[in-house]
């Protein structure tokens, strides 16, 4: 919601834009009247949306037609106004007014319009009539705006609104049994109202559907079908406010993402425990079937040993379980809440609900804008060519090399991997997902705004000739993306594929607007010492044409070298 209004009020000469708005501070109206009112601001305080509102005059005597259009750019709702018993007033609004408030204005961000018919028994300056409702409507307008709500021709909520207000009700929906009951409909009451609502006010609602919707009331619950009839109402009676109270109170950031918090983790931790008993931190088929006897149908499927890691017997480790819950909260967060449920978790956690249990990480744009970020899940797309090696990558993730992936059948193939990485010491999740985008779905737009990173699999074959414009190392150069990084998960028998590749992958996207000067994080290897001095202060704030520069690189290389070969004699003398 915005953090303040700016209204801007337009109208012919002698209409009584000015009377409205003096008539509006004073409670009176003025016996002497100005030609133009100073821009004025009303607290937030005394509003009733609490929101700072600055009241701005518009006077053809006084202001030019250049200044006329900076206000109509920065006001966020216009009124105009017209006198009732002024024709050429009312002929201005359309011939004159708005066609210059439309050519003023970017089609992508059109203003609210308000029509005022001032000097007459309904609005009038003189008489204080609806004066503080003008303004309180012109604020209403921009703060709830009806447009992205509702469709006046189809009597009817638009697509966007009531896809928002669905996954609201299905989030609300804590058992995931297709009703809101009581106690469901005064915890989604508290979370948007910070107040319940009273035994006879929630059977009033529910009595109100009942009488217009059919099957909007299934065993004393309100469905889906009678909550979006109750938000048509209230938007149809001019109470569009509380809807949006209820999206933006419910709101998801477009970049945000769900993740389990510390108490569900612990929760889970228990569960694993208790079903465990043999006490080898893996889940054996028997125990796994334990586990989920309290579920109406077995959640995970048969291709979720190969989403998480397992042991050598092809059970779910510790880390594997954790892992897929972590996956399941990610990609569909009702779901989760809903097996959370079956498990108890509000009952032995001692939890309002298990909605407790989930954190919605900020918006990615606050995190680019603060170089930080408190996520502890990074999802990581990978794209590539047929047979370029997308699944082995997925699959040595896991632990497995070459010759264990060529035992997965093809029914149980996971286009996800999950698992755990270290970045500077802490523990995060990376999530791994095979996709098949078109041609064109990759562009130098997707370059810039995300991290990046090429590939080069298969390392362990002989390397052939590209059949492209540019080298990968070139295309890397091009796009500031650090060089293609060689991988293989072809590695000797029992021995799992090398994972500092997916250590490179999460701290880019926990970093992804640092440039790395190291992708080996070894800091010693030729192509370390080389990437860095390349990328050095030094060298980018240095005159790369001067002869003494490079005398005294030259001297300082040899330097180096010297201290090099003497401090490895010292270190490797017999003592």
């Amino acid at each position: 919601m915005r953090k303040d209004v700016r209204i801007l009020l337009v109208g012919e000469p002698k209409v009584g834009k000015t009377s409205l708005i003096m008539s509006l501070v004073s409670e009176e109206f003025p016996e002497v009247v100005p030609y133009r009112a100073e821009e004025i601001t009303i607290p937030g305080d005394v509003t009733p949306e609490r929101v700072p509102t600055h009241i701005v005059d518009y006077s053809e005597a006084e202001q030019t037609d250049e200044q006329l259009f900076q206000e109509i750019s920065k006001a966020n709702v216009i009124c105009i106004v017209y006198s009732v018993n002024n024709k050429k007033s009312i002929e201005k609004v359309t011939s004159h007014w708005i066609p210059l408030i439309i050519d003023n204005t970017d089609k992508d961000n059109r203003v609210p319009l308000i029509l005022v018919g001032n000097k007459s028994d309904l609005c009038s300056a003189k008489n204080l009539k609806n004066i503080s409702e003008l303004f309180y409507y012109a604020q209403k307008a921009v703060l709830h705006p009806t447009g992205p709500l509702y469709c006046p021709e189809k009597k009817d909520m638009k697509a966007l609104c009531v896809k928002a207000l669905t996954r609201i009700f299905k989030v609300s929906d804590l058992d995931n049994d297709g009703i809101l009951n009581d106690n469901q409909l005064n915890f989604f009451q508290r979370t948007c109202f910070n107040s319940p609502l009273a035994p006879q006010a929630l059977e009033d609602v529910k009595n109100v559907v009942r009488k217009n919707v059919s099957d909007g009331v299934r065993d004393n619950g309100l469905t889906l079908k009678g909550f979006l009839f109750l938000h048509t109402l209230f938007i149809q009676r001019g109470r569009h406010e509380t809807t949006w109270t209820v999206l933006r109170r419910l709101k998801v950031p477009p970049d945000a993402t769900t993740e389990l918090n510390h108490d569900a983790y612990l929760f889970l931790q228990g569960v694993f425990d208790k079903h465990d008993k043999d006490r080898d931190c893996a889940l054996s088929p028997e125990e796994l079937q334990d586990l989920f006897d309290v579920f109406p149908y077995m959640p995970w499927g048969a291709d979720v040993g190969n989403t998480v890691c397992t042991n050598h017997h092809g059970w779910i480790t510790y880390q594997g379980f954790l892992s897929q819950w972590t996956l399941t909260t990610y990609l569909d967060v009702q779901r989760c809440l809903e097996y959370l449920g079956y498990l108890g978790y509000s009952i032995v956690a001692e939890q309002e609900s298990q909605a407790s249990g989930i954190t919605v990480t900020r918006d990615k744009k606050i995190d680019l804008q603060k170089r930080q970020t408190k996520r502890s899940v990074f999802r990581c797309n990978v794209f590539g060519d047929v047979c370029s090696g997308k699944s082995g990558l997925l699959q040595a993730f896991l632990g497995r090399n070459l010759t264990s992936q060529k035992e997965i059948r093809e029914e149980h193939r996971s286009y996800y991997a999950i698992s755990t990485t270290y970045v500077y010491g802490q523990e995060k999740y990376l999530l791994l997902h095979e996709v098949f985008p078109d041609d064109d779905d990759l562009s130098d737009a997707d370059l810039t705004k995300t991290p990046c990173m090429m590939i080069a699999a298969k390392s362990d074959l002989p390397e052939v000739k590209q059949l492209y414009g540019c080298t990968p190392l070139e295309f890397c150069r091009k796009h500031k993306m650090p060089p293609p990084q060689s991988f293989t998960c072809n590695t000797a028998a029992g021995a799992p594929p090398r994972r500092d590749i997916y250590t490179k992958l999460t701290t880019v996207a926990m970093y992804p607007h640092a440039r790395l000067r190291c992708m080996c994080t070894c800091n010693r290897c030729t192509f370390c010492l080389c990437h860095n001095f390349l990328n050095s202060e030094l060298l980018q704030t240095a005159d790369l044409r001067s002869s003494t520069f490079w005398l005294r690189a030259s001297v300082g290389v040899a330097v180096v070298a010297v201290l090099g070969v003497a401090m490895s004699r010292v270190l490797l003398k017999p003592r």
